[in-house]
């Protein structure tokens, strides 16, 4: 029982299950957000235009007793787009420009580091010639004599 827990634990502890609570966390507390600006802004804007708090009402039609709306898919685009541009310019772009930040001195460091192995890999790329042709040599005066 005492090794199920501590099995338990361990999992807990890891750093992908406390970066999936804490992605959880802030993503409802981003969903509140969107919401926010969707139900403050975007649908009293639409309301205007449309007459309609979404736009989910536009576009209805019934053909042989089956309802259709054009409105209501336009609505979840939207919505999507809202959220997807939100996601983008509150989360997505900041992260990329603090890792941009954080590159040239990785860059640097890695290409140092690859330059070196260059360097060594052509030493023994010339040391293996060098042994290879005294080798072969030394077979052609084997072979001769």
């Amino acid at each position: 029982m005492r090794d199920l827990f501590n099995g338990f634990k361990e999992f807990i502890a890891r750093g992908n299950v406390i970066d999936l609570a804490v992605g959880i966390a802030i993503g409802t507390a981003f969903t509140a957000v969107v919401t926010g600006l969707l139900d403050g802004i975007i649908n009293p804007l639409i309301a205007a235009v449309f007459g309609q708090t979404d736009i989910s009402g536009v576009g209805h039609f019934v053909i042989n007793n089956a309802k259709f709306s054009i409105g209501e898919f336009l609505q979840a685009v939207l919505n999507f787009l809202i959220v997807a541009a939100a996601i983008y310019f509150l989360v997505v772009l900041p992260i990329n420009k603090l890792k941009s930040l954080r590159k040239p001195a990785q860059e640097e460091a890695v290409e140092e580091a690859l330059a070196e192995e260059v360097v060594l890999l052509t030493e023994i790329r010339d040391l293996l010639r060098v042994q290879a042709g005294a080798s072969s040599g030394a077979r052609s005066d084997n072979g001769s004599n």
